[in-house]
């Protein structure tokens, strides 16, 4: 099993950036597949971005594309989500995910992913 810590969340204003982290610990971090999903309230958990286990391939949603920046380092066992521009609409509690899985393309459906984190707050304030 491999276990997720997210950090890097917070309040930021409307246009401004935070980068998030997610740590994984337990097993060799690139032999998963990772993504972060976000969830507003009163809305379903959604998918934001995606990274194959090489760092090869990334996928976006429509609405953070050139924004939002994903990113890995398997030497240190962390991926990261950077995101500039950050819009009200943004605020959610933003989950890493990972499943065990060299496949070439990036997974974006969550009942794929096997492991999650707990979750960190971003707010973004108008």
């Amino acid at each position: 099993q491999v276990q997720l810590v997210e950090s890097g969340g917070g309040l930021v204003q409307a246009g401004g950036s935070l980068r998030l982290s997610c740590a994984a610990i337990g097993r060799t971090f690139s032999y998963y597949a990772m993504g972060w999903f976000r969830q507003a309230p009163g809305k379903e958990r959604e998918f934001v971005t995606g990274i194959t286990w090489s760092g090869t391939s990334t996928s976006y949603a429509d609405s953070v594309k050139g924004r939002f920046t994903i990113s890995r380092d398997n030497a240190e066992n962390t991926m990261y989500l950077q995101m500039n521009s950050l819009k009200p609409e943004d605020t959610a509690v933003y989950y890493c995910a990972a499943v065990r899985r060299r496949a070439t393309v990036v997974i974006t459906t969550a009942n794929e992913y096997d492991y999650w984190g707990q979750g960190t707050q971003v707010t973004v304030s108008s």
